[in-house]
C-alpha cells in the first residue's frame, strides 16, 4: 500500500486560524484574505498619517477610470476616511476621452462606484474641454504617438476637472509596476529632473 502524502495546509500567520490564501510579495507572509485586507488598510493609513498627506476639511478628487487600481483607491480612501475620521470631502473624478468601445463600460463601473461609496462623481470629457474627442484627434493626426497625446490630455483633463470642483489634491491609483515603469522610462530618456521627483509620494 502506497503511503499517502500529507498535504500541509498553511494557516494565516496573522490570525493563526484561517487558511492562508495569499503570499504577500513584499513580506513573503502567508495570510488569509481578511487579514490581507486589514493589513493593506492599516498600512495605507500609516502611510497617510506618517507623510501627512491630508488635512482635515480638504477637498480630495479621487481619479477613477473604472479599473481595479482606481476602484481600490476609491474604496480604501472612503473606508479610512470614515474609520479614522480624516474629515475629508471626497469625490470621484473621471475622464471620458471619447474613444468608441474603450471607455463606455468602465464609465458605467465608475457610476456604480458613485452609488456604492456614496460620494459624488464628476465626469469631464475631451469633447467638452478641447472641442475634440480622441477618435477625432486620431482621425486628424493618425495613429502614430496618439497614446502620448492622450496621456497628456488626460492629465490636463484631471487637473482642469479638479479646478472646476475646487479640489485641494488629486489622488491617483498608481501601483508599484506603474512607478517602476516611470522610473525606468526617465532613466532611459536621461530626464534627471523628472527622475528626481517621479518616485515622490506627493508631486506638484
Amino acid at each position: 500500500q502506497k503511503a499517502r502524502k500529507e498535504v500541509m495546509v498553511r494557516t494565516c500567520v496573522y490570525c493563526h486560524s484561517a487558511r492562508a490564501s495569499i503570499r504577500r510579495p513584499s513580506t513573503h507572509e502567508a495570510i488569509c484574505k481578511e487579514c490581507f485586507f486589514r493589513a493593506f488598510e492599516d498600512e495605507t493609513h500609516h502611510t497617510i498619517v506618517t507623510n501627512a498627506l491630508f488635512k482635515r476639511g480638504e477637498r480630495i478628487a479621487v481619479a477613477v477610470s473604472g479599473g481595479k487600481d482606481s476602484t481600490v483607491l476609491a474604496h480604501v480612501l472612503t473606508t479610512l476616511n470614515r474609520r479614522h475620521d480624516y474629515g475629508l470631502d471626497l469625490f470621484l473624478l473621471a475622464v471620458d476621452e471619447g474613444i468608441t468601445g474603450y471607455r463606455d463600460d468602465s464609465l458605467e463601473t465608475v457610476k456604480r462606484n458613485e452609488q456604492q461609496y456614496e460620494i459624488p462623481l464628476k465626469i469631464v470629457s475631451y469633447e467638452d474641454l478641447y472641442g475634440w474627442t480622441m477618435d477625432e484627434i486620431v482621425a486628424a493626426i493618425g495613429k502614430k504617438n496618439n497614446c502620448t497625446f492622450c496621456g497628456v490630455f488626460r492629465r490636463q483633463a484631471l487637473d482642469r476637472g479638479a479646478v472646476m470642483l475646487k479640489a485641494d489634491k488629486i489622488c491617483t491609483g498608481h501601483n508599484a509596476d506603474d512607478c517602476a515603469e516611470t522610473v525606468l522610462m526617465n532613466m532611459l530618456r536621461g530626464d534627471i529632473a523628472r527622475l528626481g521627483r517621479c518616485a515622490s509620494i506627493m508631486t506638484g
